[in-house]
């Protein structure tokens, strides 16, 4: 292939901070390094050819919604939001190699939507700032495949810095970022992921439930987003769902601001108690964990871990534990046991270092 431009782009785990970004607070993520290639020549007659996984699928770049539903949807979601946002596409042949698990909670699919933009803007010349890029990629997801992300996942792989977690504040329409120094390494530390298996689906209608739940609270409540609710709002709720709901965004939001100060402190021990009590609220407040990641939360608890939690949107996917390097292999053995107990496929559990967000190759 001649000219083809490569970029990687990495996917995220979100650090504490969770459903926050749709809700105006603060989240805290981290770039990992795992990552998608995307590597991308140019075309001129106006189709766009995608290679992943040993299977092909192409349209054309007027691709419109509901004209791709398999698994290139989000490639041609990139396409067609790209082109509404004024994107030069004039075609391309576009490969992707990945070492992201699909449906874990890692954002393969904001990595994805990313890279599509950013190959494709870098093929027409065009150097947009990250943020631009982040709303289109998101616009893909929400719009053309029919997934309603927030816009955290977007910001974590586009702008993130090896070494640091990325404070994203929805607090204003435009969200302000930080980068908050993490070096557990030095305390003999590292961060485990644990895949459960359990692949999540965002499509799905209990994570836009969530949502429409949250929206309801704050418009009850005259509140602009439900990240400003105070306490005096929270106990004026009558229905005991939308009072939970609304009691782990605020909780969430102390637990943010909280965690910040640890990592600054170097507080490991403070870190993980944020983590752990994190999951506990998306546990049984706000409802979207399910019984593979409670096994994993409880499994590196029991394993030595200072904190765990589930991470990403819940209903499946991953976990995080803050671990000894020494402990992991006990860990992984104590979720091997529990998961054939239960007849469920056997759990990946890999660790991960704060990395650089997407960068062109050369």
């Amino acid at each position: 292939m001649d000219d083809v431009r490569r970029w990687r782009v990495p996917g995220r785990v979100n650090l504490i901070g969770e459903h926050l970004d749709h809700n105006g607070g603060a989240v805290l993520p981290i770039a990992i390094d795992r990552s998608l290639l995307v590597k991308a020549r140019g075309r001129t007659d106006g189709i766009v050819n995608v290679w992943s996984r040993g299977e092909r699928a192409s349209f054309p770049v007027d691709v419109s919604p509901d004209d791709v539903t398999d698994w290139s949807a989000y490639v041609a979601g990139a396409v067609w939001a790209l082109r509404a946002a004024g994107g030069d596409v004039t075609g391309a042949d576009l490969v992707l190699e990945s070492d992201l698990p699909v449906g874990a909670g890692l954002s393969s699919s904001a990595a994805l939507t990313c890279g599509v933009v950013l190959a494709l803007d870098d093929l027409a010349g065009i150097d947009r700032p990250r943020e631009e890029t982040a709303r289109i990629a998101q616009a893909a997801e929400n719009d053309f495949v029919g997934t309603p992300t927030g816009l955290m996942d977007q910001y974590a792989v586009l702008l993130a810095q090896e070494g640091h977690a990325v404070r994203v504040d929805f607090s204003a329409p435009e969200p302000s970022v930080e980068h908050v120094p993490v070096d557990w390494a030095d305390a003999g530390l590292v961060l485990a992921v644990i895949d459960t298996g359990a692949h999540h689906q965002l499509a799905a209608g209990e994570y836009a439930e969530r949502r429409r739940e949250c929206a309801e609270v704050a418009t009850a409540l005259g509140l602009e987003s439900l990240a400003s609710i105070g306490l005096d709002g929270l106990l004026s709720l009558q229905d005991e769902t939308l009072k939970a709901r609304a009691r782990h965004v605020l909780t969430e939001t102390t637990r943010v601001r909280g965690a910040v100060t640890s990592l600054r402190r170097r507080d490991w021990a403070q870190f993980g108690a944020m983590l752990t009590s994190s999951h506990e609220s998306l546990r049984d407040d706000f409802a979207v964990s399910c019984e593979e990641l409670d096994v994993a939360v409880d499994a590196a608890l029991a394993s030595g871990a200072l904190g765990a939690r589930m991470t990403g949107a819940g209903f499946g996917g991953s976990a995080i534990a803050l671990i000894a390097p020494d402990k992991v292999d006990a860990l992984r053995a104590r979720l091997e046991a529990a998961h054939a107990a239960r007849s469920w496929p056997d759990p990946e559990v890999f660790t991960v270092r704060p990395s650089p967000g997407a960068a062109r190759l050369a």
